[in-house]
């Protein structure tokens, strides 16, 4: 019976829309280099370079670019805050090292770390170490990072520290590393009234508590997204909380992707359903099929949020995984094969644009 509620709220949305319009730990993920991008300019941290600094050299990339301006980022780790600014689009972000550890780009500020100018708290968002308003924006074989240390700041509360906020349409993470803790990557839009898509492939995601969240339109293709214990032996955290809008049926998906964990098993859910202010209408839409996922994850793969917001009221399904933690039971609900046909990559991206990242390679 549950199976059935939430495969038909995916098909209703499905319709309403048409008929409307840790410090640096984690896996080696080699990657081939730049590749075909020819750099604009290069940043080096020994200064040997156009600059030494990523934000440096956004700033000097050309306003309303038409086409990608590349950066090529030397080996090195970057502590700094960078922001890539609306008037910037086609950025490109390149690491040259032959692994995307090789390139950090990290800080490491929370939701409560206080202002230097004393007017409060940076709040989640302003916790962001990179944050992305520039449309079509590229960034390939490197590392975003907030190392906010928990342990070492008992005095801070409220401990959202994010690695990377967009806000921009037509993003794509291509061999990228997300680090962080709690609300490690967050893929929202502009405003709820905007649509804005993200593609991550071959990415490596990591985090404890809803470390992947928004309202973006978001696809991650043959990714790991790994949870972080907590060392709890009940509850170390939750992988997504979507705020996807009531009107737009493509929130979260991930396909051909790894879950994994070091948590006890049964311990980590998949996610919850996130209500920005209580907002009624951000009806969050996640959907996992055709990956593998570990036994971190239980027979009720789905949270309720604080507040009363209930999972069953948002559209969370799976379809076809595989795995010690893809179990089948009446809290896990699937999609038929039919339904998963309308829930693919291309239906995810393309839009009105017919924007298709995910046939490019590199």
């Amino acid at each position: 019976m549950h199976v059935r509620r939430r495969t038909s709220l995916f098909l209703a949305t499905l319709t309403v829309l048409g008929a409307a319009h840790s410090g640096l730990a984690g896996p080696v993920l080699a990657h081939q280099g730049p590749g075909h991008d020819r750099p604009d300019v290069t940043v080096s941290v020994d200064g040997r370079a156009d600059f030494a600094s990523v934000q440096a050299a956004i700033d000097a990339a050309p306003v309303g670019a038409t086409e990608p301006w590349v950066v090529a980022v030397r080996p090195g780790e970057y502590r700094e805050l960078v922001k890539v600014p609306a008037t910037k689009p086609f950025l490109t972000l390149v690491g040259t090292g032959r692994r995307a550890q090789d390139v950090v780009i990290a800080y490491d500020n929370a939701n409560g770390t206080p202002k230097p100018d004393g007017s409060g708290p940076y709040g989640t968002s302003g916790s962001a170490s990179v944050t992305l308003d520039g449309a079509d924006f590229t960034a390939r074989n490197l590392t975003f990072a907030n190392l906010f240390d928990e342990a070492a700041h008992p005095e801070i509360t409220n401990r959202q520290a994010v690695a990377v906020l967009t806000r921009a349409d037509r993003l794509v993470f291509d061999g990228v590393r997300f680090l962080g803790n709690q609300d490690t990557l967050y893929v929202n839009s502009s405003s709820a009234a905007v649509v804005a898509r993200a593609y991550f492939r071959d990415c490596y995601v990591e985090g404890d508590v809803d470390f992947i969240f928004g309202r973006a339109t978001a696809v991650f293709d043959r990714s790991q997204i790994h949870s972080l214990t907590r060392g709890s032996a009940t509850n170390n955290g939750y992988v997504t909380a979507p705020s996807t809008m009531i009107d737009n049926p493509y929130g979260f998906l991930f396909t051909r992707s790894h879950f994994t964990s070091d948590a006890p098993a049964g311990t980590v859910f998949l996610g919850r359903p996130w209500h920005p202010s209580n907002d009624p209408n951000a009806i969050g839409q996640v959907l996992v099929r055709d990956s593998w996922i570990g036994d971190h994850i239980g027979a009720v793969a789905w949270s309720d949020f604080s507040g009363g917001w209930l999972w069953r009221d948002a559209r969370f399904a799976e379809h076809h995984n595989r795995g010690p933690g893809a179990l089948l039971t009446a809290d896990r609900p699937q999609l038929t094969p039919p339904e998963a046909g309308l829930f693919t990559v291309r239906a995810y991206l393309s839009g009105t644009d017919g924007w298709s990242p995910e046939l490019r390679r590199r």
